[in-house]
């Protein structure tokens, strides 16, 4: 059997003008998954990231952390969905169609720091299911149709590797969410429920070999200190 670790990248800035970027307290959760993992002995055959600063630095800071990984190879397939593009490209054209939306929006921008992050969660998730169900779309913003085909097809990849592999994927939480739904044979509306719930640098594994993948843990974060634990 083979051993899949999914690894949700450190904080990120999603507040700032750059939201590509490893916050300070996401550098240090990036180094203890690496700590963890070179603990526990755990050491990967396999070492996949995503394309984005986020995803690369976290698997740069975990593999420094540790000895005897192997270089990392970049994969644009898990990437994660166009965050930026739901919230700056679908989210006025969803306000511009939707009163309650709007509304939504209004209280996001008139929130204080204290309510920030439910005001933005409770329009995220809204504009988020429009853009899943395809009742909401641009030629700007990946589609969910093609975010979930290439998805799917880095974990087909992902699978077909030899049996006794160790495979850690360093990636972002719609990308794991999504995962999850298909090993899970949940439907696709569970992939964005699974995503919501994803913390930082948090640690999924599974298990995969003859044909079969389980899941046997989700979101572990005991690698973390109680005060490094966050997810946005």
């Amino acid at each position: 059997m083979s051993d899949l670790r999914l690894i949700r990248h450190g904080q990120a800035t999603p507040f700032e003008a750059d939201t590509d970027r490893l916050s300070p307290l996401g550098e240090t959760q990036a180094r203890a998954v690496g700590a963890a993992f070179q603990a526990e002995g755990w050491v990967p055959t396999h070492v996949l990231h995503g394309p984005l600063v986020r995803q690369r630095r976290s698997a740069q800071l975990a593999a420094g952390q540790a000895t005897g990984w192997p270089r990392a190879t970049q994969d644009a397939r898990l990437a994660e969905f166009d965050g930026d593009g739901l919230i700056r490209t679908l989210t006025p054209l969803l306000a511009a169609q939707d009163d309650a939306f709007a509304a939504q929006v209004a209280a996001f921008r008139a929130s204080d720091p204290q309510t920030r992050n439910r005001t933005f969660q409770a329009l995220l998730e809204t504009v988020a299911a429009a853009w899943q169900s395809g009742a909401l779309t641009h030629p700007d913003v990946e589609g969910w149709a093609a975010f979930r085909a290439r998805v799917l097809a880095v974990l087909a990849d992902t699978l077909a590797l030899p049996g006794g592999s160790r495979v850690a994927v360093f990636t972002s939480g719609g990308v794991i969410g999504l995962t999850l739904a298909r090993v899970l044979d949940a439907p696709d509306a569970t992939a964005l429920r699974l995503n919501w719930r994803v913390r930082n640098a948090s640690v999924t594994r599974l298990t995969f070999g003859g044909g079969r993948v389980s899941l046997d843990s989700f979101n572990e974060e005991a690698h973390l200190l109680p005060a490094e634990r966050s997810w946005r």
